[in-house]
């Protein structure tokens, strides 16, 4: 919780209980937390470790800018973090992250099918998204 809370300049605590005696993890240890993250409420909840995170979710980060995207990029895969592919990562507790540009849902669908193509054929070479070269594929640059 705090790792997240240090990534994201707005965020906040909304509330955390912790396991009371006779849980079934240690006494004091999180339990359930809501936590927001730039305006969107996250629950979290503390499974152990018969509950491991799978690629079957991924939170995603829509980035105006480059600059956006390095940022979050590093910051979340400080401590043990892996790069994935065409802008996705894991973070050092296996959460699946999507870091991408808000203008790649514009050219992926553009109505000029070889623009968006080429923009799809960009996108697959990358495993941090690179906005200047998604916008010179989209021109045929």
């Amino acid at each position: 919780m705090n790792f997240y809370l240090s990534v994201f300049k707005n965020s906040k605590v909304n509330r955390a209980a912790h396991m009371p005696p006779g849980g079934p993890g240690a006494e004091g240890g999180l339990l359930v937390a809501s936590i927001q993250l730039e305006g969107q409420e996250i629950i979290l909840m503390n499974g152990g470790p018969g509950h491991p995170l799978t690629d079957a979710i991924s939170l995603t980060i829509n980035c105006v800018s480059q600059e956006e995207i390095d940022y979050y990029w590093s910051k979340l895969l400080e401590g043990g973090g892996n790069e994935v592919a065409c802008g996705w990562l894991k973070d050092r507790f296996g959460l699946s992250w999507q870091v991408t540009p808000v203008i790649l849902p514009e050219l992926l669908s553009n109505a000029d099918k070889v623009k968006a193509g080429r923009v799809m054929q960009a996108m697959m070479k990358m495993v941090k998204l690179d906005i200047p070269t998604l916008m010179a594929a989209a021109e045929g640059k």
